[in-house]
């Protein structure tokens, strides 16, 4: 499966709401299992973002449906990074010519 590091921040709405931050990030679980991937690490995180997500999905088509499914509740924004690990990058840097 694919890594990914979802970087989550509240929105006004999210920050409004903040008592039900669990909740959602239970249900944010939910969404990553019902297209196949997996929540491996949450983090509540001080600086330019709320939340550090540490993700695997089958695919980035299945991750663009997981960041949509929960971006669509209002209450956080995600940004995507595809993250290589070390075996991974350095295949990648094997290959360059």
């Amino acid at each position: 499966m694919a890594a990914y590091i979802m970087l989550v921040s509240w929105t006004q709405d999210g920050v409004k709401n903040i008592k039900e931050s669990p909740d959602r990030l239970a249900g944010a679980k939910k969404a990553f299992q019902a297209f196949g991937g997996e929540m491996k690490e949450f983090y509540l995180t001080m600086g330019r973002y709320d939340m550090v997500v540490v993700a695997e999905a089958p695919d980035d088509e299945a991750l663009a449906k997981i960041a949509l499914a929960i971006g669509s509740g209002g209450a956080v924004r995600t940004e995507t990074l595809r993250a290589f690990p070390e075996d991974e990058y350095r295949e990648i840097v094997a290959a360059l010519p």
